[in-house]
């Protein structure tokens, strides 16, 4: 049984590592072949290839749902019904909408839209609105999350922008929607969006400040429901039906054990509804479930088999699920503790199996964690340590039993207001240690690097007294294993996918330069939550030099926050205004880092604040690359008037590929071999225009644009051509 249900398991999560889904018309066949299998010897295959089938079906099923490419960036008139929990932000609302219907088109079955300074929506309410709609998409950048299979796994089928709307349809009484209401609404020491996480799984209220206090103390998983919530709850309902009974409080005529076991997973469900059934909620009460079946039987039931019950169970549901990394996150960590507390001889006292808990956890998670290029925290042990038990028998059951009351009037108010007093403490503590220690967030490892760490941590988990253990300490050294070096007289430049902006990092063997920071428009920072991370990821600890070609937002926006995360030794800028200190960019200043030439080029007569952007120059062993910011055409013919030999290599395109910018002269001039444009995908601005695309192809120069291939790798020095990030296949982008 066991056998079977772990090959199944494999072929369901097989799924997550295919570059492209099988065609349909192969499935039946190997359907067939599965059938065949489970009547021989090599049975267990028969279930991992039934596994791979429905994973695969169930796949197919979720992109054929998706936005019809025919309709990516039309404006169409819809109608549908509310669902989820809508989300108020500083620029409007963001909302899911479903079975959304038009009389134009045939639409996916759940959209996600936001609206800017859009009216209050309640869930179960019916729309008709003018929407923008969009295909999934998402920033793509190296070592970064993939927003394309998170939307994908959740069943989004298409994004969209609401231009206008109307209600037609009022929404009955959505109880989980009214919680939410009276939750914000209460006084609780200002956690009141923490209160609601932690009853409904709604983390959307939290401030950016708490998200990185829970992100680098470990601790998310504490506001955002987990099973450690629902198996904390139903085990106080058993208990105290276990406990009346042998009280003799309990009705005699009513079998303590049956209802003990009902209410708690009535409990469970109960809990898992109002959080809206995550992943780590279903493996929770799927587990649950098994627990209490086999404890009304009287049979031990070890906790190897529930686990495995549980995953297939969530996978057989939603084969998808695998693409999310909360998945990973919740099952590893369910595994770690049943492989570090099941069979083990001796009995250890209640405070040394809490402690060891958290360091198995931390060690155990540590190859999930570097897998999935998330922070490391190096406070989670000591943070979960004091978190756990103070939200489980402080915070949780004042939250819930507060919850439960609200319509008695003042005990409701009266228990959140303390579990909201409870949780600003915690809140103080938490920030405390993630001020001393903040998360580590850690290059990418080799494979051979990361294997050797995987083998460390779980030789470190087995019992005391297994040989190698001390190996496998040993072995976690190799999470300083060498990276790879930019060699001398190269450059490594990324130009990282950052929607309608521009952000592009060059590295020589021992410096780094960052050419703009990225977009920030209202509570939309994409310097702190794309270029900070994807710097750290890529093992940038220092910026020799930030240069900020010129002031407007979409290039200057989030200078702030790189130089927040980052020590930076100096700031350049074609405009100096608001980013206080730096000096300005000027014409003729050179340097050389590691072999490799740079040279700066500044027209302060310029007009408009494109025209003054600071251009970058950059050639390595004769190959050259040009970053022009957003320099239109009477800076192009001042850049051409001013150099004595204009050609380059490789071309940063001018202002996104404006209509304004990249003429005939420039481009004839400079003859690149390939320009690298940066904007986002269905911008406003009609960028690139298509006379500009036209014309560098005309010129027979090779165009890559962020809003199609995600980030740009070039090695300047080497020359070679541009590596798009979506060159590397995955199912869910097979349509790009």
């Amino acid at each position: 049984m066991r056998a079977g249900m772990l090959a199944l398991v494999l072929g369901l999560l097989s799924l997550r590592f295919l570059p492209v889904l099988p065609p349909v018309g192969w499935l039946i066949p190997l359907l067939l072949l599965a059938l065949a299998c489970l009547r021989t010897r090599i049975w267990p295959l028969g279930w991992f290839v039934l596994g791979g089938c429905w994973a695969c079906w169930s796949a197919q099923q979720a992109l054929d749902d998706r936005l019809a490419p025919a309709l990516d960036g039309r404006t169409l008139w819809l109608e549908g019904r509310v669902v989820g929990l809508p989300t108020r932000t500083e620029r409007g609302v963001r909302f899911e909408l479903e079975h959304a219907e038009s009389r134009r088109a045939q639409l996916p079955r759940r959209l996600q839209l936001s609206w800017f300074a859009g009216p209050e929506l309640r869930a179960g309410e019916r729309w008709r609105l003018a929407v923008n709609l969009r295909q999934p998409h998402g920033l793509l950048n190296p070592h970064g999350p993939d927003r394309e299979a998170l939307l994908l796994a959740r069943g989004i089928g298409a994004t969209g922008s609401v231009k206008a709307g109307e209600q037609v349809g009022q929404a009955a009484v959505h109880w989980r929607d009214a919680v939410r209401q009276r939750l914000m609404n209460l006084d609780a020491h200002g956690r009141e969006a923490a209160l609601t996480a932690l009853v409904l799984g709604d983390g959307a209220g939290l401030a950016r400040e708490d998200w990185q206090t829970l992100q680098a103390t470990g601790t998310v998983h504490l506001l955002v429901i987990s099973g450690q919530h629902i198996g904390l709850l139903a085990g106080l309902v058993y208990g105290l039906v276990a406990g009346l009974a042998r009280l003799g409080a309990w009705p005699s005529r009513w079998p303590w054990l049956p209802w003990a076991c009902g209410l708690g997973m009535a409990a469970a469900l109960g809990y898992g509804w109002l959080a809206g059934f995550g992943v780590p909620v279903q493996r929770a009460c799927l587990m649950l479930a098994v627990v209490l079946l086999w404890r009304l039987r009287f049979r031990h039931l070890g906790a190897a088999l529930p686990l495995l019950l549980a995953l297939s169970g969530v996978l057989l549901i939603n084969p998808l699920a695998s693409l999310l990394p909360g998945f990973w996150l919740s099952f590893a960590a369910v595994g770690v503790l049943v492989l570090c507390f099941s069979a083990r001889l001796g009995a250890w006292r209640p405070w040394q199996a809490w402690s060891r808990a958290q360091w198995v956890i931390a060690v155990g998670l540590l190859p999930v964690l570097l897998a999935l290029g998330l922070p490391v925290s190096l406070t989670a042990p000591l943070a979960n340590l004091l978190a756990v038990p103070w939200i489980s028998f402080a915070v949780l059951p004042l939250a819930l039993l507060g919850t439960a009351t609200l319509p008695v009037a003042g005990v409701g108010e009266g228990l959140l207001w303390l579990a909201g007093l409870s949780l600003e403490g915690l809140f103080r503590l938490l920030a405390q240690l993630a001020g001393q220690l903040p998360a580590w967030l850690p290059e990418p490892l080799p494979l051979w690097a990361w294997l050797l760490v995987a083998l460390g941590a779980l030789l470190l988990l087995l019992p005391r007294g297994v040989p190698l253990r001390l190996p496998g300490a040993v072995m976690l050294l190799a999470l300083w294993a060498p990276r790879e070096q930019v060699p001398l007289g190269q450059v490594q430049v990324w130009q990282l996918d950052v929607g309608q902006g521009l952000a592009v990092l060059l590295r020589t063997r021992h410096h780094a330069l960052l050419y703009d920071a990225g977009p920030a428009h209202g509570d939309s920072d994409l310097g702190e939550s794309v270029v900070l991370p994807t710097l750290r990821r890529l093992g940038v600890r220092h910026l020799d030099l930030m240069l900020v070609s010129h002031g407007h937002a979409d290039h200057a926006g989030g200078a702030a926050a790189v130089r927040r995360g980052l020590p930076v030794t100096r700031v350049l800028a074609g405009e100096v205004a608001g980013l206080a200190p730096a000096a300005l960019c000027e014409s003729g200043e050179r340097w050389r880092w590691d072999g490799v030439d740079f040279e700066l080029w500044h027209w302060p007569q310029g007009t408009s604040s494109n025209d003054r952007s600071c251009v970058l120059r950059v050639v390595a062993n004769g190959e050259r690359l040009l970053l022009a910011g957003d320099m239109e055409a009477a800076a192009e013919r001042a850049w051409l008037a001013a150099s004595e030999d204009p050609r380059i290599d490789w071309l940063q395109a001018p202002h996104h590929g404006s209509r304004t910018s990249s003429t005939e002269p420039f481009i004839k001039a400079l003859a690149p071999r390939g320009v690298m444009i940066s904007r986002g995908r269905n911008n406003g601005f009609g960028h690139p225009h298509a006379q500009v695309i036209e014309r560098y192809r005309r010129h027979g120069v090779q165009v890559h644009d962020t809003a199609l291939a995600g980030a740009l790798e070039l090695r300047l020095g080497r020359q070679g051509a541009v590596v798009e990030g979506r060159a590397q296949r995955r199912f869910w982008r097979e349509g790009e």
